[in-house]
């Protein structure tokens, strides 16, 4: 098949989250399957042309936006069997960050025409969306390339884009209102879920949990209506970029054949992070954003637990100010037990997953999550809220020692506390080792995953063509 896959993000040229991961991986696993995959993404400003050996010119193309027509470059390069195309217009899509620009409606809005300029003359058989970013494609695929199939992703319902109708004059298409808008809003997720041929979501768990009002962001009913065109899928993850065996950031490598490296690592992060170097205190990592999804305000009633109980933090991430005041404030009590670092450094992840003993997600919701599975990948045990993707990947360790994790059910402090004081009684026995190699032999990849999208693929296909004739 010729598949178009659209998203804001991808590794390794623009990283904020776990979308960047997904579009950086899976294109290459359906090209691994003999498919035509064309990636495309916005040319963000923050992108290394030179590093990426990134055309300085490419194919051109007059886009509509508004009352004008925008002359727009497509530069294309090809990595491990993709072509990746950059759709390149310096005022209106080249920012300094992927996200949080004033204009992202706009911006996004001419990206998803741009982008559909494109595959007017490409013709694919699929165009893959992803999250509210690319969601207007979708309508105009379906408007405009009638014989291509549609499939919309949703990786975080909690952000839809909401913004104001007149995105939708820019790039043509009408203002009619769905029910789910307010007056004067365009709502570009909604749309997609609207109109596309199959919805996914990036886990069977969470395409449960989005028909329910606790986590359908107000889109519940309109999911519920589309219940027959909705699948979960969990996702993957990269396993030659995740790999202990070969791994450039991490000081010793190791394999489940042979993990004695992975002590070697916690010793260097200990060292590294001003911790006393003490193989015997649990080390507990966190890599992520510090907000209320992500269970920030579990994580900061736990720390002490955790410090005063023996055992030692590593806390990489941002977000809410009040939060990161916090987490200064407890990285000056317990200096020598806390390493705290604000912003992201993807090398310092990459430490912190291989010299971790444990590792947190106490998300409040989770539609699959990346982290756990790279902690396995790295022989870390996670320690998860039992939601979404965490639901459906980390078992929680029963008293027969059966499972791959410890999980908790009850979103509070209570009950995080307690999973937190089992994963420590654990670690302080002689079973620990079996653990850990039982969680590296566990298989994430995107072998799996990339052919349930190819089943996809075809049933979309099936359903566009009834739709045409």
């Amino acid at each position: 098949m010729r598949i178009a896959f659209v998203s804001a993000e991808a590794a390794p040229y623009a990283k904020v989250g776990g979308l960047a991961d997904v579009a950086g991986s899976l294109p290459q696993a359906l090209a691994a399957l003999g498919n035509d995959v064309t990636l495309y993404l916005p040319l963000h400003a923050t992108i290394d042309r030179a590093r990426f050996g990134i055309p300085a010119k490419g194919t051109t193309r007059s886009v509509p936006f508004g009352a004008r027509s925008v002359r727009t470059s497509y530069v294309a390069t090809v990595r491990d069997g993709v072509r990746v195309v950059f759709v390149d217009h310096p005022k209106l899509l080249a920012r300094d960050r992927v996200y949080g620009a004033t204009d992202d409606n706009k911006r996004y809005a001419f990206f998803c025409r741009a982008v559909f300029e494109d595959l007017r003359a490409t013709k694919p058989d699929v165009v893959h969306s992803h999250d509210w970013h690319a969601a207007l494609l979708i309508p105009l695929v379906a408007r405009g390339l009638r014989k291509a199939a549609t499939v919309f992703t949703i990786h975080n319902l909690a952000y839809q884009g909401r913004t104001s109708a007149e995105v939708l004059g820019l790039i043509g298409l009408p203002r009619a209102r769905l029910p789910i808008e307010d007056p004067n809003e365009c709502n570009p997720m909604a749309r997609a879920i609207a109109i596309a041929d199959i919805v996914s979501t990036v886990s069977e768990q969470y395409a449960k949990e989005i028909l329910t009002p606790a986590f359908g962001e107000r889109l519940q009913d309109l999911l519920r209506s589309r219940r027959r065109r909705l699948v979960g899928i969990t996702n993957g993850i990269d396993t030659r970029s995740f790999d202990p065996a070969t791994d450039p950031s991490i000081p010793s490598h190791y394999s489940v054949d042979d993990p004695s490296g992975k002590a070697k690592d916690k010793t260097a992060l200990q060292a590294e992070g001003g911790l006393a170097v003490d193989a015997k205190a649990p080390l507990f990592g966190v890599v992520g954003r510090l907000v209320e999804q992500k269970g920030v305000d579990l994580l900061t009633a736990a720390a002490p637990r955790i410090l005063d109980g023996g055992g030692q933090l590593v806390v990489l991430g941002s977000g809410d100010p009040a939060y990161e005041a916090k987490w200064k404030d407890l990285a000056k009590k317990y200096a020598g037990k806390l390493w705290l670092t604000l912003g992201f450094d993807a090398a310092l992840a990459q430490r912190i997953y291989a010299g971790s003993d444990l590792f947190l997600m106490p998300s409040r919701f989770e539609p699959c999550g990346l982290g756990q599975l790279i902690s396995f990948r790295y022989g870390t045990v996670p320690v998860v809220h039992a939601v979404g993707g965490l639901a459906e990947t980390v078992h929680d360790l029963d008293g027969n020692g059966a499972g791959n994790g410890f999980s908790f059910s009850s979103y509070k402090p209570e009950a995080f506390g307690d999973a937190i004081d089992r994963a420590m009684k654990r670690f302080r026995t002689d079973r620990w080792t079996d653990l850990v190699r039982r969680v590296m032999r566990e298989d994430h990849s995107w072998s799996a995953s990339a052919k349930r999208y190819v089943d996809v693929y075809k049933k979309a296909i099936k359903n566009r063509a009834r739709k045409a004739g």
